[in-house]
């Protein structure tokens, strides 16, 4: 080979070396640059294609506008989308966050954990916070649930009472201790008292304690202790005698039983100690107004403390058959 020859050689390789050092030299000058220059990005985020622009990733100082300024490397592929590898379910939350500040977060628990992962990913600090605020009350909501204690022995629930320094509203609930059949509207009043008592807890929950007894000999009868010791009693049911057999009544006193839930209030926390408390709330005077219907009987508990029995009655009942059939009246 000539001398010529061999320059000529030697030449050409040095021109493709220079070429192959400059196409890598822009290589890695474009990754370093990012998305800079660009007004709109497509992401490709674990398959879920996003379209959307670079004045939208970089709303907060996070990943997302990391890889718009170059400070963090990313692959692009030959069409011209950033590959991100991460999961693309609950990435569209993380773009409508960037772009409007606020967005609504899913209510179950495991979905909520996952968006927080992927707004501690993409370091979207107000997303995160966002996060950490709805678990915040998610779990103060879960902490705030009623319990309500089911009495299984009479030594079980004295003791509860006994002890319990805040006001106790217990309602006997016994479907099954009935000699006589019920009458037509008593098994629709037996749920409303129950649907009663729900209602009072979620209302009163955390002031009183309220205990549902599901063994006691009365099939529905409330209960109202305070200091541990009964207040007030309002029982439900009564006997019907019909034309030929016994009938047991079930009554809905709905006004008579949420009075007494609020007058046993006033021994929360100890407010109905002493005297003027007592007075109070034994007085027949204040707070003992009877409906039609109702009956107010008085027991000597411990010398002069009393407990206000109201049963719920008819002065005139019948066996609420159908109209044109014979209806017997009882005084």
């Amino acid at each position: 080979m000539s001398a010529e020859a061999s320059v000529g050689s030697h030449a050409a390789d040095s021109a493709q070396s220079a070429v192959s050092h400059s196409a890598c030299h822009s290589t890695d000058e474009h990754r370093n640059q990012g998305l800079l220059g660009s007004k709109y990005v497509k992401l490709n985020v674990g398959g879920s294609l996003h379209y959307t622009t670079v004045q939208t990733l970089s709303k907060e100082d996070s990943l997302l506008r990391s890889i718009c300024n170059g400070g963090t490397e990313v692959t692009i592929d030959s069409e011209g989308w950033v590959v991100l590898d991460r999961c693309g379910r609950h990435f569209g939350l993380v773009l409508n966050f960037l772009r409007d500040g606020s967005v609504p977060l899913p209510e179950e628990h495991r979905e909520l954990d996952e968006v927080l992962k992927e707004a501690q990913y993409y370091r979207v600090q107000g997303l995160v916070q966002h996060c950490l605020s709805a678990m915040q009350k998610q779990k103060d909501v879960f902490e705030s649930v009623c319990r309500i204690p089911m009495i299984t022995s009479a030594k079980e629930e004295q003791k509860m009472i006994a002890t319990c320094r805040k006001p106790v509203v217990k309602l006997q609930n016994n479907r099954g201790n009935n000699k006589y059949s019920y009458t037509s509207n008593s098994d629709d009043n037996l749920l409303k008292n129950i649907e009663l008592f729900d209602k009072l807890v979620l209302r009163f929950n955390g002031r009183v304690l309220f205990v549902k007894d599901v063994l006691g000999d009365e099939i529905c009868c409330w209960s109202f202790y305070g200091e541990g010791r009964k207040i007030a009693e309002v029982c439900c049911t009564s006997i019907v005698y019909a034309t030929e057999k016994k009938q047991t009544k079930v009554e809905f006193p709905e006004a008579r039983i949420f009075e007494e839930t609020l007058n046993i209030l006033i021994y929360e926390n100890g407010r109905g100690s002493g005297p003027g408390g007592l007075h109070l709330l034994d007085s027949r005077g204040s707070g003992s107004s009877l409906g039609a219907g109702q009956s107010e009987e008085e027991g000597a508990v411990g010398g002069d403390r009393r407990v206000r029995r109201i049963h719920v009655r008819r002065h005139i009942m019948h066996d609420e058959r159908g109209h044109g059939q014979q209806t017997v009246y009882k005084d």
